[in-house]
């Protein structure tokens, strides 16, 4: 009698682990699901594991020369592509341009804006036809990298432009 009792609480006992075990009525694919979704939350979305690369960029650099690489390549293009045209400003405009940017998940490049003196953009009306022309000329890049991942990435690059 005592062995029939004491297999009815093995029973019972049973039964309520089972009932109150969670994980036991979540299927396999919510369980990845929340465990995607958290490392989604998780993630920093607003940086990246590897910036664009020309062929010129060590690709296994720390980030930070990644990113030197990459914008000391940009400048050189537009410098390239400037040096072929004589600015002169006034002497109380400030020199400085700021170039918008995207890199997209194939390595393409595209300006967003441009962000000038106004007096720049009336002297050298050009100007971002010329940006947009350089753009056009670069050497191949490869895209910004996340976990291993193509992604679009957005940059903004000062160019400081001489005054002479």
């Amino acid at each position: 009698m005592t062995q029939m009792v004491g297999m009815r609480h093995l029973w019972i006992l049973l039964v309520f682990s089972m009932l109150f075990s969670c994980d036991l009525w979540v299927s396999k694919e919510k369980k990845t699901r929340d465990l995607v979704n958290r490392e989604m939350r998780a993630m920093d979305w607003n940086d990246v594991d590897a910036y664009p690369l020309f062929e010129t960029c060590d690709e296994g650099a720390p980030k930070t020369e990644q990113r030197e690489c990459f914008e000391q390549e940009l400048l050189s293009q537009f410098s390239k592509t400037l040096k072929r045209f004589e600015f002169v400003f006034d002497s109380d405009v400030n020199p400085t341009v700021t170039v918008d940017f995207l890199v997209d998940q194939t390595g393409k490049i595209e300006v967003l804006a441009i962000e000038r003196d106004v007096r720049i953009a009336n002297q050298m009306p050009e100007f971002d036809g010329l940006v947009r022309r350089s753009l056009k000329n670069m050497p191949p890049l490869a895209p910004a990298l996340k976990r291993g991942i193509p992604v679009n990435a957005k940059f903004r690059l000062p160019i400081l432009l001489n005054k002479n």
